[in-house]
């Protein structure tokens, strides 16, 4: 009898600007919420995280012209956190990156062991202090060329 391999998959931590861009209809991010709603991908969220989450998607300014209304946003983000596995952090990496906001997100990969980190603004996780070997940082489109 042969032994069925079931195909890994990959552990991701997703920034909030990508879940907000979903809900503005971004197709790229739109297709990596899609992603963890399929179980294509398995995103990591942590208190920092979801706080941020939750303190964004409760600002109606950034959301004048979403396609979702403020009660589709919150049905969707908590669809999205029941997709996600809360990771502890146990230990801060600090300091590390320029942007003392994004350190948290580093953290979250390295403890949940991730793979990537998915957001909009690659250019703030370049030229961090430490380095996280295995640990990489792509944008939505090149996160849904290897999913």
């Amino acid at each position: 009898m042969v032994a069925k391999m079931l195909p890994l998959i990959m552990i991701v931590v997703i920034d909030t600007n990508v879940f907000i861009s979903a809900c503005l209809g971004n197709g790229d991010s739109t297709r990596v919420i899609e992603a963890v709603l399929l179980e294509k991908i398995h995103p990591l969220i942590g208190t920092a995280l979801i706080n941020e989450y939750e303190a964004v998607l409760a600002r109606p300014v950034l959301f004048k012209s979403s396609r979702l209304n403020d009660s589709e946003r919150n049905k969707l983000l908590d669809l999205f956190f029941s997709k996600c596995n809360l990771q502890k952090i146990y230990f801060n990496w600090r300091p590390n990156l320029r942007d003392e906001a994004d350190n948290h997100l580093i953290e979250l990969a390295i403890a949940g062991n991730a793979e990537v980190i998915v957001t909009q603004n690659i250019k703030d996780f370049k030229g961090t202090e430490l380095i996280f070997d295995g640990l990489r940082i792509l944008s939505p489109n090149q996160l849904l060329k290897e999913v």
